[in-house]
């Protein structure tokens, strides 16, 4: 398959971190916490600045988790619709071209679920195939892609898009100073992607309008006795965070080794690879994954410099990098690429793509 755009769609409220980090300690929390150690975490998360789904001083006024939720779901569809209207308006598509629709998200709960709201907003066609992908959190970005190439692979004239939307503010828990809420505070984001991706031979009729690689293959990964070290625990007041400090040490650990045997069975190793689209896990992540892939800082930078600008949107972070990297830093063409997320399970998701 080829993907044919990527675009985003990030809410209108716009803070830097020192204005959130104040709202937090200040407003936000219910619960005391030591202000030198949240401004601690936040300095060292590597983020500037991030958009959040509601103004800052809304958040204190949340009651529960049924309001965030609420608030959820209405920005979750906004967004979305944007996204996806964007990424088809780019290559003169319009919704009723649409044959399957995909939506991730882990922030939120909806039933009907996502895709299917925006479906209803958008005017997609009654009878668009519906995946939901529901509790693969960081790396459904990169899965969801994958899970595009697999379905285009069967439906070669068909036109699929994926949508992601991630609102991490509404997740916030106000009376939990754990060490995990307080990293997450100042690490996450809120935001949208989509991407539009056609078949091979409905591609043919579509290519050329800038950049729009190639998907070749991707592989999935689950990790041993990790099903700890990222995710949610759900309770009464909400979505609570599980986020254990040994994730940088499995990056360490595995996705080199990964990243080698994925490759070669394609007939390729890393110095085949002349461009990578990581999602931005945190400065820490970052660092582990260039040590393991064994690359420099300046092969990141484009996910280095989405972190700072609009912090870790979860699955909506690997394409957000995609974006960034297809318009500011265009590959060169016939180039490999690789994306590459991680996220609950503990898993990950490589995908193989060419310029």
């Amino acid at each position: 398959m080829h993907i044919l755009s990527v675009r985003g769609a990030l809410p209108d409220h716009r803070y830097r971190q020192e204005e959130i980090t104040a709202s937090f300690v200040d407003r936000m929390m219910t619960a005391s916490v030591d202000r030198r150690v949240v401004e601690r975490f936040h300095r060292n998360a590597g983020v500037e600045t991030r958009h959040t789904a509601l103004p800052l001083e809304a958040y204190a006024g949340l009651r529960d988790f049924g309001e965030a939720n609420d608030a959820f779901i209405e920005a979750a569809v906004d967004l979305g619709s944007r996204a996806v209207v964007d990424a088809l308006k780019a290559v003169d598509l319009v919704p009723a071209d649409v044959d399957l629709v995909i939506s991730a998200t882990v922030t939120g709960l909806a039933v009907p679920s996502l895709e299917a709201r925006v479906a209803a907003a958008i005017g997609l066609r009654e009878d668009v195939v519906r995946m939901p992908l529901v509790g693969l959190g960081c790396v459904a970005g990169a899965a969801g892609v994958a899970r595009l190439h697999d379905y285009l692979v069967g439906h070669p004239d068909a036109v699929a898009v994926l949508v992601s939307v991630e609102l991490c503010s509404l997740t916030l828990q106000r009376d939990d100073v754990s060490i995990p809420n307080l990293v997450a505070s100042g690490l996450f984001g809120d935001g949208a992607a989509a991407v539009v991706a056609a078949g091979s031979r409905r591609a043919a009729g579509l290519v050329g309008r800038g950049v729009q690689p190639e998907v070749l293959t991707s592989r999935s990964r689950l990790y041993p006795d990790s099903e700890r070290t990222m995710g949610w625990d759900v309770g009464a007041g909400g979505l609570k965070i599980v986020l254990d400090s040994a994730v940088p040490d499995v990056v360490r650990r595995y996705i080199g080794g990964d990243v080698d045997r994925f490759l070669d069975d394609h007939g390729l190793s890393r110095t085949d690879v002349e461009w990578y689209v990581a999602h931005p896990g945190g400065p820490k992540v970052l660092e582990a994954m260039a040590e393991t892939l064994g690359v420099g800082r300046e092969a990141l930078q484009v996910t280095w410099d989405s972190l700072a600008r609009i912090g870790n949107l979860s699955s909506a972070s690997v394409l957000h990098v995609l974006a960034d990297t297809l318009a500011d830093r265009p590959p060169r063409p016939g180039s490999y690429g690789l994306m590459l997320a991680m996220g609950p399970g503990f898993c990950s998701e490589l995908v193989l793509l060419r310029a």
